[in-house]
Order: structure tokens, then sequence, then C-alpha cells
């Protein structure tokens, strides 16, 4: 056979597959007259072509070979018939393959099956070293609530009070002092990244010798605490005496009428006028009802010159004895009033500005405030009180004579950072406060600064381990919050742009126990279920920890840049005393001497002092752990909607725009954050798009400007009572006095613009997310 023919004289020569030129002619010519025969037959053309394929390939470094292309031609014979003729010829082929390509092949075998048997080795020892081997410090351990409660455990009531008797007992001049020690403190758990920042700002102080008032009809004079003025001048005056006064009054003397305004509310200031003349009269003014810097600014529009402060025993708890007590106020809204609105830093503008307001102000005790008017001590029964009033007849004149100094001073911040694991640029700030006031003020700046201190050092324990929040915390201890938060305000001037992109929220630890009858937490609306969720497995006495009572109400302290000018979420834990009427609202805002509020006294175990703690640590690292920030949109729509009850003019178009923000919330809530909390479904891209609009959900209720004393941020109501938005109600007040609209419109204006605001940041959210998925199908 001419197939046999060929392949024996390729076996001749050893199987090769490369000839030389003299060999390969021969064979050639051999292969031309035998395959003659074998090409006539139709069919065979598959072959023919692989085997000249074989040759070409196979001799490719032969530039003297030239075959010619083989022209497949017609038989009477098909290949299958010639295979039924000859048995003999499947075998004669498989035979004669060349042994070169079984060799090929089973090489490839034996290397395929040894790359396999590594591989799954491999795999085994991967898995085994995996499972034995302990994960780097730098890994994550997942979130969850029992890596929370095992921080948690660490915050121990003694420990709280041991901070706070090392504080207390810290001798200390100013307050770089104490900032210096609390720096130490943190630094020695663990906390590397710690700064000291300073502030050289304009402040308010007492001058040489005590505020006196006098009482023309007698010429008695007495100090601010009620007691006799001193007749020797040799006679130090005492830190209470000094520091009995309203920090940024007008200075001088002023001789006049005394007049009884009560609360200095509109109701108040109309019957006042409708009776007298107040024009360069002193007010004698009750705290409580509504901030003191908006009743001062009636006062003042009123023409006052100026105004005796205190605080009516009616109005505070039975457990507080201080109507012998005069106190401090500031009437600084916020921040060094001589860069107001920009930072004090070296280069910055200095405005002269000694005092803030035309007023001379003077915080007296409800004991002087009785002397003053002639009243009898109040013998009354324990379970019965009379509110202080003067009575109808006579004229009151007095004398008022303030005579604090301003001066530069340096004020100290402790910022100290623990970087997160994931979000690194986003920050959740842990504010407490230390006192710059020697001795007055209370003990809560203690209270707080030991609070945060037993705070980092239960997440510092963690840490070590291994354990990172996902966001970045800071820890913040201000200075200067009693002088009108102006440690706080200068240092968020200073990195406004930073903090405006990148802090998520603001947890406050201002006066954590001052009193101990009820817990009062305080939330923006879209931290208010968080706030409530945490009570219900954190409070040691639950007893004092009432179900969900979180409201959004103003309160005191160093959150008020962060929720008022970067609309960023709050949150506030304290322990109160039960307030014994609905004056008692603002009573906060004065600042009695140390020894009136003795924090050992209220919570000898410290386990109130605990339950805050824990209270706060839970929010702390839901907000800083969880992949979802614990935000909820709908809440913040609810929170509008309830706030616009009444008939004003205009109200129907700001409940139509409620409505809408109402069902795009709806649809944030349903369509984006639950899948995003949903392990399977959450892609990193998406979750970071969603955390970056529920960070902003409360900017846009940001009103370009509020009357003193009440909060820009429009979500925040008044107190308790109240449920209206608090530039609605100054509004409608203003027309009463004024007899005119034109407040009233603006102010609905101002409202509909942030609500129509928050739904167009909304809805851009929910495009943003239509319009990445419509792009990724």
């Amino acid at each position: 056979m001419a197939y046999h023919k060929v392949n024996a004289d390729q076996r001749a020569q050893g199987h090769s597959p490369y000839l030389d030129n003299d060999e390969l002619q021969a064979t050639a010519l051999e292969l031309e007259w035998d395959m003659e025969k074998e090409l006539e037959e139709p069919g065979f053309d598959h072959f023919q072509l692989d085997s000249a394929a074989q040759h070409h390939l196979g001799n490719s470094q032969s530039p003297d070979l030239d075959l010619e292309p083989i022209q497949p031609s017609s038989s009477p014979k098909g290949r299958f018939q010639r295979l039924q003729e000859d048995p003999d010829y499947i075998s004669h082929y498989t035979r004669q393959a060349p042994k070169s390509n079984r060799c090929s092949f089973f090489r490839i075998l034996k290397v395929f099956c040894t790359a396999l048997i590594l591989f799954i080795f491999g795999i085994v020892i991967g898995y085994y070293a995996r499972k034995k081997c302990p994960s780097p410090p730098t890994s994550q351990e997942p979130n969850n609530p029992h890596i929370y409660r095992e921080i948690l455990k660490e915050i121990k009531a003694e420990n709280i009070h041991r901070i706070y008797r090392d504080l207390l007992e810290f001798p200390r001049e100013d307050d770089a002092d104490i900032a210096m020690e609390i720096l130490g403190q943190w630094r020695s758990q663990g906390l590397e990244d710690v700064q000291l920042v300073n502030y050289s700002v304009l402040l308010d102080l007492p001058g040489p010798s005590s505020n006196t008032v006098t009482l023309q009809s007698s010429g008695e004079c007495f100090y601010p605490s009620g007691q006799q003025c001193s007749r020797d001048p040799k006679t130090p005056p005492s830190q209470d005496l000094l520091y009995s006064y309203a920090a940024y009054s007008a200075k001088g003397t002023l001789e006049a009428e005394l007049v009884d305004v009560q609360y200095g509310t509109m109701e108040d200031l109309i019957r006042i006028q409708s009776i007298t003349t107040v024009t360069k009269k002193i007010a004698l003014l009750k705290l409580g009802q509504s901030p003191l810097l908006y009743k001062l600014s009636l006062l003042e529009d009123a023409g006052f010159g100026g105004v005796l402060l205190y605080t009516d025993p009616c109005d505070l708890p039975k457990t507080a004895d201080l109507a012998d007590k005069a106190f401090m106020v500031s009437l600084n809204s916020g921040g060094d009033p001589s860069t107001p609105g920009y930072p004090s830093i070296d280069g910055s503008y200095r405005q002269n500005r000694p005092n803030l307001t035309t007023l001379l102000v003077q915080p007296i005790s409800a004991v002087l405030a009785r002397k003053l008017v002639s009243l009898p001590e109040d013998t009354a029964q324990k379970d019965r009180c009379t509110p202080l009033q003067v009575p109808a007849a006579g004229k009151i004149t007095i004398s008022l004579n303030i005579q604090s100094v301003t001066t530069y001073k340096t004020i100290s911040n402790v910022i100290g950072y623990l970087k997160g694991a994931v979000f690194p640029d986003r920050y959740v700030i842990i504010g407490s406060h230390h006192s710059s006031l020697k001795g007055y003020g209370g003990q809560g700046w203690a209270s707080s600064t030991a609070v945060i201190t037993a705070l980092l050092q239960a997440l510092m324990a963690k840490v070590k381990r291994g354990w990172r929040p996902d966001r970045t915390l800071l820890f913040c201890s201000w200075g200067g919050t009693a002088l009108g938060n102006v440690g706080s305000y200068e240092w968020a001037e200073d990195l406004r742009s930073v903090l405006h992109r990148n802090v998520v929220a603001y947890i406050s630890l201002h006066n954590p126990v001052t009193g101990n009858s009820t817990l009062h937490p305080v939330a923006s609306p879209s931290l208010q279920q968080l706030a409530a969720e945490s009570q219900s497995f954190n409070c040691v006495e639950k007893a004092r920890c009432p179900g969900s009572n979180v409201s959004s109400v103003q309160i005191q302290g160093d959150s008020d840049y962060f929720i008022n000018h970067l609309g960023v979420p709050a949150t506030q834990f304290s322990y109160e005393d039960i307030k014994a009427s609905e004056n008692s609202s603002f009573l906060s805002e004065a600042l009695y001497p140390v020894h009136a509020t003795k924090t050992e006294e209220l919570d000898p175990s410290f386990s109130l002092h605990e339950t805050i703690a824990k209270l706060t640590g839970q929010v702390t690292l839901q907000i800083a752990a969880d992949p979802v920030l614990p935000f909820n949109a709908l809440d913040v729509a609810l929170e509008v909607q309830n706030s616009l009850k009444g008939d004003e003019a205009g109200l129907p178009q700001l409940l139509a725009v409620a409505a809408r923000l109402r069902d795009t919330a709806e649809l944030l809530q349903s369509d984006e954050m639950r899948p995003a909390n949903d392990p399977q479904e959450r892609a990193p891209v998406r979750v970071r798009m969603l955390n970056d609009v529920l960070q902003g959900l409360e900017k846009s209720f940001l009103v370009h400007q509020a009357p003193p004393g009440l909060y820009r941020n429009i979500l925040y109501r008044l107190d308790d009572r109240t449920s209206q938005f608090s530039v609605l109600l100054e509004a409608l007040e203003h027309c009463k006095l004024h007899q005119s609209n034109e407040t009233i419109q603006a102010a609905l204006s101002a409202v509909l613009s942030s609500i129509n605001s928050a739904q167009v940041y909304f809805k851009a959210g929910l495009d943003v997310f239509e319009t990445t998925l419509a792009g990724k199908k």
C-alpha cells in the first residue's frame, strides 16, 4: 500500500520529523509517485491537507523546500468503501503515527497532573495555616453587638470615681494645667495621637472687687448673694462673690427704678408697657421658659438699661437649696467675641467688643430679690411654693454697679484621634469640657472628663487586641465652655471646611449628672431611634430609665457649633432632677459655685455615671463601627410634620412640601437602607454612597439667621412642652408686640426653603442610586 510505503520510509529515518534536504527530495519523489493513485479517490482531501500542513510546519527552517499545493482529484471509490475493502487500513494508519506526538501527549499529561497535585496540596496547607494561625493585628473583627458588649463591660463605676477624684485633687493654676493633665491621662491609656490646641481669646472676667446692688431708699449695699457689703476695705472678697457676674455685660453704674418683668415673655412686656415707660429702667427678670439671650434682646429693644437676674425657688427641684446662692451666666452666643465667625489665630483681625449688650446685667440670689422688694422670707410649707412677685404699690430705686474686665487669655483644647480602619476620613466626635473658671460652675467638668476618659480606657483595651472602629473617633475636651463655648467654637471655625465634609455625628458629655431623679436623653431626629434603643440594654437602674422619651430640644454645651453651624446629628445623655414646674426650662444657663452642686452627693456610688458612660459608648460604637450609619431619614420627615401645627397663613404650602419630604424619605428608607443593611446585598460603593446621603440629612434645616438664643437648626424645639418650630413660635410672639406680620412671613419662608431643600436633597440621593443601578444594567 502507498500509505504503508511512505510511513516505512519515514521510520527508516529514525522517526524524525526534521529531514535533510537531499533525503527530503528523494522522499518527495516517492511520495509524488505513490500519492497520484491515492489522490484520485474522492473524499480524501482531509488527510492530504493535514499531511501537507505537517510537512510544511516540520520544515519551516528549510528555505530550499518548495512544494506545490496538492489539488484533490475525483475517484469512483470513496473513503468509506476503501475501509470496507481493506480492514487493515485503520490499523496501518494508527500504528504508523509519529512516536514524537505520543511522547508530547504523555509529557503534557504528566505536567498537568503534577500541577494539579501541587495546587490541591497548596489549598490544603493554606486552609490549615489560616485556621491555626491568629489573624494579624490589622485584621478587622466583625462589628457586632457582642464586640460592643465586650467593650462596654470594661466601663466600671469605681474607675470613673477614681478618675474623678484624681482630677479634683490635681493642683492647677489655669486652664492649660488641667488640659495637660487630661492629655497625659489619655496618652497613658494608649491613645498616641493627642494634641493640645491653644487659642488666644478675649475673655470677660471679674474685676478686683465684687459687683454690688444698692437700695437707694435705705442706702444698704448688697453683694449678689444677698450679703451686706463689707465696710472694711482690707477684707478680700471671696471667689463666689467675684464670680457672681454676667460675662460680657455692659460695664458701669446705673441708678434707676426696678420693674418686675417676671419671665420677660411677650405677654409680660406688653403688660408692663401698657402701665409704665421702661426706658433706662432696670428689669427684675426670672430665668426660665425661654433662652436668656432671647429675653435680653427683647428687653434691650424695649429700652431697658439694666437687668437683675434670679431663679425663682418654685422653679427649682425640691432637693436643690439654692435660694441664697448667686451664680454666673455668659452673654456670649459662642466663640471669641473679637473674631466673630472666624478663628482666633495669628494674623486674624481683632474687633473691639468688650461687651455684647448695652444692658448692665447682674445675677443675684432669690434672697436678695426678696430684700430688694421688701418681701418677707418664704415660710410656706415644703409641699407648696408661692412664686416671687413684686407688689403693685410702691416704687423701688436701686443703683447697680458692674466692673468686670476684658482681657486676652489662652484657652486650651485637648484633641485625641483614634483612626478608623475603613473610613478614616469620617469623624465621630465625643466631647466633654474642663472648666476655665477657678472652682466655679460646679463639678460638672470633672464628671464630664471622668466619663470620657473611662470610655476611652475601655475602647483602647479592645484596640490593643487588634480591633478598630470603621470611622475615626475624636475625643475632645474643650476649654472656655462656661464663657460661651469658646474653645469648641474656635477649633471648629479653624477646621470648618474639613469638619463640614467629614464629621458624621457629635456625642455630648456636657454635665452628665446634675441630678439623680431621671434620665434625660436628647438626640437630633435622625438619631432618636438609636438613642431609644441604647436605653433598653444599657441602663443599670431600670427604674430611672423610662422607655423611649428621647426628644430634640435645645441643650447647653459645646455641641452648639456642630448643631447650628455644621448641621451635624448630635445626642446627649444626662441625669437630672424632676422638674418642679414648666418654667424650669433653661435654668441650666446659670452656673452655681462648686459647693452648691456636689457630684458625690448626687451619685455616691457613681452608678449613674456608669450608665451615662455605657449609653454614650453604645451610641458611639454603633455610629463609628456599623457599616451603614444608623441614621433614620423617615424620623426626620416625621419630626418636620409634627412641628407644623397651627393656623398660620402659608401653612398649607408647608404641609404639602413636608408630605413630599416624607414620601421621599420612605423611599430612601425602604429602597436603599434595607438592602444596604443586608450583608449579602451590601456593595462597598453603594454603602459609601448611602452613608454620604445619610451624613447630610440635617444640613438642609439650618436657617440663615435666628433670634438670639434660638437654634439655627429648626429641627430642635425650645423645650419638651412645645412641638412647633421655634422660629415660627418666636415670629408669632413678635407679631403680638409689633402688630405686624412681616416677621411671621419671613419665618415661614425660611422654614419652607429649608424643608424644600431637604426634599430636593433626599430626591437627589435617590436619583444617584437609580442612575448607578441603571448604568450597571
